[in-house]
């Protein structure tokens, strides 16, 4: 409003002196002068309201933030107690393994005591803590079932050791697949493929489907749905996730694009 002032202080005077002796012949002028001074008033709105709408932005962008931190925080909650009773309870079931399983247990404890805190972790650290904890899950498995892993992963692939992967990421596909395969049939499997390639990571699991449904309880932990919450906030648009039955093999697909991950992350400073 200052600026509107400032002008109409100093175009008034103009206008005093290009109107003619008399008060004949002013009109024009003064028009043009009161346009010029209606045009710089609305350009400093037009300014004022670009200024409050950069700040709305930046507060609901620092509101969103916060949000997607405290989902996380939540989310990370409920996931660790989560892990710790499904892995007790797994090797309570097998005591004759005990110190084998412990053993598996304290490196799967270190890495939800330590890592699970952090934003992201390297691909390695996650690996790592996925083999540990199918591992422990082989516990409920007969010797003679069919476990197959594989890693198809280059090591020296820089990203390999980046912290770009959020930790814990590979729980759900790995435990859904332990919860509902078919354990007692006899051509049942459970088939786990850890692959980076092309800038991309995946993990896919496969397993035979159980006839019998499911036991639903009703404090079963975070489920499908803050699952995909998770990769929404932390990998939205760079992240694929396919889940398909397809006879009696159900088959779980997640592909997150690292480098574009990457460059997103750097890009937000």
């Amino acid at each position: 409003m200052m600026i509107f002032e400032a002008c109409t202080a100093a175009c008034t005077p103009l206008l005093l002196r290009v109107a003619p002796a008399g008060g004949q012949g002013w009109l024009l002028p003064g028009l043009l002068l009161l346009f010029l001074l209606a045009l710089l008033w609305t350009g400093w709105k037009l300014r004022s309201a670009a200024r409050r709408n950069r700040q709305m932005k930046e507060e609901l962008l620092h509101m969103q933030s916060e949000l997607n931190n405290i989902q996380l925080d939540t989310i990370r909650y409920k996931m660790n107690p989560h892990l710790f009773k499904n892995t007790l309870n797994a090797i309570q079931s097998h005591a004759y393994q005990t110190y084998y399983a412990l053993d598996k247990l304290a490196e799967v404890l270190d890495y939800i005591l330590y890592e699970s805190d952090r934003q992201y972790v390297t691909l390695k650290d996650e690996l790592d803590f996925a083999l540990s904890l199918i591992e422990v899950n082989r516990l409920k498995l007969s010797p003679l079932f069919e476990l197959n892993i594989k890693k198809k992963i280059n090591e020296s692939d820089p990203l390999f050791l980046q912290k770009l992967v959020a930790p814990m990421i590979s729980i759900d596909l790995i435990e859904n697949a332990f919860k509902h395969a078919d354990l007692q049939s006899p051509d049942a499997f459970i088939s786990i493929v850890f692959e980076l390639k092309d800038n991309k990571f995946a993990l896919t699991v496969s397993n035979k489907i159980s006839s019998r449904p499911a036991l639903k309880k009703n404090k079963s932990g975070f489920g499908q749905e803050n699952f995909k919450k998770r990769l929404d906030i932390l990998y939205s648009g760079n992240y694929k996730l396919e889940q398909f039955a397809d006879k009696d093999v159900y088959t779980a697909h997640l592909k997150i694009d690292l480098l574009a991950h990457k460059t997103k992350m750097l890009a937000a400073g």
